[in-house]
């Protein structure tokens, strides 16, 4: 084939090849500016919930619903626009339905677990809650996954069917939690001394509540000490820190006043043995 030649047969096909072209190009186009779209209809529903004051889990969802959901019809859009028949394509997805459920049968569960969270609240964005084995606060919940803070600044990323089909405890569900402590004192002590020292070390830390109002208590007449509860409420964030900080102070103040910890002894009696003044 000649020079002639091939230029005409190029002529000839140029229409077809600068369609595919442009079709190219807008499929492209199509896919960043769709990309953003959805990133600002995420954005724009994020703030419009927010100022509305809805609860924060119900926008973290709804707003990677949005996200997910623009972009599908976006790539509907584009196989649309590059020429793939999307009607028979939706047949076959249809026809492969089955299939595709049994294989990600897992993400499926996790996506309706997701709406069950979303519908029925055991938590929301903040709580500190115990499920599936892990014990943090609440830090978003998603499509599929729930982050969780632990103590220890571990991020941990929980499927939310293993939340959904798990005991879920919610420690702030109520607002305030319950400080569990136990002291032992020694049988010479004076107990409403003690209890009085105990008082004023609730009373002084701000972050305790006045209502509920602290309870103390003897929990147990042990063999060599009495064991007292005692027990104070606070904020759901500052449980840890009131926990630690009672008892460090109470250790403070036992040792100022002169209270007895006891630690495990036994005093040993032994009868029958003879002295060498009776050896004799």
């Amino acid at each position: 084939m000649n020079g002639t030649a091939f230029s005409a047969s190029l002529a000839q096909f140029q229409p077809e090849i600068a369609a595919i072209a442009l079709r190219l190009l807008g499929a492209i186009a199509l896919f960043y500016g769709g990309r953003w779209c959805a990133t600002q209809i995420q954005r724009v529903i994020r703030q419009i919930m927010t100022k509305a004051r809805m609860d924060a889990s119900l926008i973290s969802f709804s707003s990677h619903f949005s996200y997910y959901g623009v972009i599908a019809l976006v790539a509907l859009t584009i196989m649309g626009l590059l020429g793939i028949e999307t009607t028979s394509l939706v047949a076959m997805l249809g026809a492969a339905s089955i299939a595709i459920g049994l294989a990600l049968q897992g993400s499926l569960s996790n996506f309706a677990a997701g709406i069950l969270l979303i519908i029925f609240h055991p938590f929301r964005v903040g709580d500190l809650i115990e499920g599936a084995g892990v014990t943090g606060i609440v830090e978003e919940i998603q499509l599929f996954t729930t982050f969780v803070l632990t103590d220890d600044n571990r991020l941990v990323v929980i499927p939310n069917s293993k939340l959904i089909n798990d005991n879920i405890v919610n420690r702030s569900a109520k607002g305030c939690l319950r400080v569990d402590l136990v002291v032992g004192i020694d049988y010479e002590d004076n107990l409403q001394d003690v209890k009085s020292i105990i008082s004023d070390v609730l009373s002084a830390d701000a972050r305790i509540l006045k209502d509920p109002k602290p309870e103390i208590g003897v929990l147990e007449l042990a063999e060599n000490y009495i064991r007292l509860a005692i027990r104070p409420w606070t904020e759901s964030r500052n449980y840890w820190p009131v926990y630690f900080h009672v008892y460090e102070r109470l250790v403070e103040r036992f040792r100022e006043e002169g209270v007895t910890v006891p630690s495990t002894k036994q005093d040993v009696h032994i009868h029958g043995i003879p002295t060498p003044q009776s050896m004799n």
